[in-house]
């Protein structure tokens, strides 16, 4: 086989925005789990990737090793500008659109989704490892999608990295500007009532700005409400996926648990 053209796939990939490229075993294995359409899969071993799917995933395990092909170390060292210690990288299909019921639904049908959890916003993310932290929350907490605005592409290899792959678990979108929606905007920020307190709406989307420079202030002069997260006296910041949790688990557990609750 001429790795060199391997080589070449996997280094253009990375700024195809129609092909994920997907580092290490958490994010393969999230993404296979989500229904992900795996185009390559490569491992320095398979015995190796048997072994720690058998621990970690074993519903995906038969799917993983179907695709894999063990591939030379200094070839597959190559295939990457980071180091995988699982030994294991992949490319995939992005969805082509952002729904989770299926690959064409819209950013309109996101928005316009009538189950009561939030959507999040992330207003010029400026970390890669934030924004996929910040998926990961988000997909943790069960919240309806995260809408990115900025330069910074959410479905980057570094952002795959970061949220473990989880980007294919819920309707995750990068948009020049947030469209006007039935939503109810929150925005949180420091000057905001505490969160413990606020009234957040069903289906808010709830905005946060990067740690440097908070929200713009169009979107605090847009929001239908301000909110603050309460930290201890001379503590000035949360990192932003941090933040994130906080606030979906906050909200989720004030419904009881489950956003479907009345």
């Amino acid at each position: 086989m001429d790795y060199r053209l391997l080589v070449e796939r996997y280094r253009a990939a990375r700024t195809d925005r129609s092909l994920a490229v997907l580092e290490g075993f958490h994010s393969l294995k999230h993404a296979v789990r989500f229904g992900a359409d795996l185009l390559d899969l490569r491992c320095t071993g398979t015995e190796a990737l048997a072994r720690i799917a058998g621990e970690l995933a074993p519903d995906v395990s038969v799917a993983l090793l179907e695709r894999a092909v063990e591939t030379p170390g200094d070839v597959f060292q190559q295939l990457s500008p980071v180091s995988i210690p699982t030994g294991v990288i992949g490319l995939a299909k992005r969805p082509r659109g952002v729904g989770r019921a299926g690959p064409d639904i819209s950013l309109a049908a996101l928005l316009d989704d009538p189950i009561p959890a939030p959507v999040v916003l992330l207003e010029r993310p400026r970390n890669l490892g934030n924004i996929g932290a910040s998926v990961r929350a988000a997909a943790a907490a069960g919240a309806a999608g995260v809408v990115t605005t900025g330069e910074h592409d959410p479905w980057s290899p570094g952002a795959l990295s970061g949220g473990a792959g989880l980007q294919y678990a819920l309707p995750v979108v990068q948009v020049a500007a947030l469209p006007k929606c039935g939503r109810p905007l929150v925005a949180f920020d420091p000057t905001g009532q505490p969160l413990h307190l606020a009234p957040v709406p069903p289906r808010s989307i709830l905005a946060f700005g990067s740690e440097r420079v908070g929200l713009s202030r169009e979107i605090r002069e847009a929001a239908d409400l301000c909110v603050s997260i309460p930290m201890t006296p001379g503590v000035s910041s949360l990192n932003l996926a941090t933040s994130v949790a906080v606030a979906l688990y906050t909200l989720k557990f004030r419904r009881g648990g489950e956003w479907s609750t009345p």
